[in-house]
């Protein structure tokens, strides 16, 4: 039978049908809690249960451990209701008015930047637009049911072509496809844009991004969307890759250090090859960041990559630097059955 949710502190209610987790009913709804992967393997969705039962669904032990549950944690994206419920989450005013659409989309441009990494262009129909914040991420629907997720790599006032860089995962169900066989002018369909990872404008905090591998993806719409509005907060990118060849568009944060007084770039490699005769950053990426900053407290972190790393940053950052975990923004990478990455970023 359905269950009526109460949102703390808002006071918001909304009910939940029998099929529907938490965060499904309450997006349903209008109401924008924070989430990523909503496939209970990322914890942006972890909120706090003030009363009430639930079955907690599958998840990875990683996103909920067994002792935050007993402390009344649960990911909303997974947890569906046993009772009328009270818990405590915070709504995200500025995602409130974005409509998720459901778009047919063309391949527009195919740009090998990397042996593993291609840039997808791909464009909407003449009378369509799709209205989404920085680092939020599209699903292209596949015709088996499945769905891939990839991050938005241009900014919302950029959006003639909407930018999509594609790792190549061997086996993976839509990657091998982009790799093999995805020619320009090919139709796909996309939904969208989805996820609670975007720039928070509301602040004037400093912010630093920390970015693995094509986690570049997001935080490249991020900068670019505060280098349009003209911002005067402090911006530090680390990027941290395996090798110097990784870095496959190291020439666009060189173009912002040329053009941005109040921007920096870290290039963290932590695998560098003889060939690369690097000089520079070696090591984990939130590593680079723990070595630079003693104190993050008064900062904004925007996080993108492989789980351990996130995890790892989040972690460090906010249990010996005291940055304040309301200020950790994240996406990561999680994996499908079929070893795709989703979001695959």
């Amino acid at each position: 039978m359905p269950h009526q949710v109460t949102l703390q502190p808002s006071g918001h209610q909304f009910t939940v049908n029998d099929d529907e987790t938490i965060l499904e009913a309450a997006l349903r709804e209008g109401f924008a809690l924070p989430y990523g992967c909503r496939n209970g393997a990322c914890g942006a969705c972890k909120g706090k249960v003030l009363s009430g039962e639930l079955d907690y669904g599958k998840h990875s032990p990683n996103a909920l451990k067994d002792d935050e549950k007993a402390q009344g944690r649960a990911l909303f994206c997974r947890a569906k209701p046993l009772s009328d419920m009270t818990i405590e989450a915070k709504e995200i005013g500025a995602a409130k008015d974005i409509v998720i659409k459901t778009l047919p989309c063309r391949v527009e441009k195919l740009e090998q930047r990397a042996d593993d990494v291609m840039v997808v262009k791909i464009k909407l129909p003449a009378n369509e637009r799709l209205q989404y914040l920085a680092g939020q991420y599209i699903d292209f629907q596949l015709k088996d049911g499945k769905t891939r997720s990839y991050s938005l790599a241009n900014p919302p006032h950029d959006d003639a072509l909407l930018e999509l860089h594609i790792r190549h995962v061997p086996g993976g169900l839509f990657s091998d496809r982009v790799f093999s066989a995805m020619k320009e002018r090919d139709i796909l369909r996309l939904k969208g844009p989805l996820g609670s990872f975007f720039m928070r404008d509301d602040s004037d905090k400093p912010m630093i991004f920390v970015a693995g591998g094509t986690g570049f993806a997001p935080v490249k719409g991020m900068l670019e969307h505060a280098f349009a509005e003209h911002t005067d907060r402090e911006l530090v990118l680390y990027w941290g890759v395996r090798s110097l060849k990784d870095l496959y568009m190291a020439e666009l944060p060189q173009q912002w250090l040329a053009e941005r007084p109040n921007f920096s770039f870290v290039p963290v490699l932590s695998s560098p090859l003889p060939d690369d005769q690097w000089q520079g950053r070696t090591g984990y990426v939130h590593d680079a960041v723990l070595a630079d900053f003693a104190d993050l407290s008064g900062y904004q972190v925007y996080a993108c990559g492989a789980p351990v790393m996130v995890d790892s940053a989040r972690a460090a950052f906010v249990n010996t630097r005291g940055l304040p975990e309301d200020e950790f923004f994240a996406d990561s990478f999680t994996y499908a059955a079929d070893s795709e990455a989703v979001p695959a970023l």
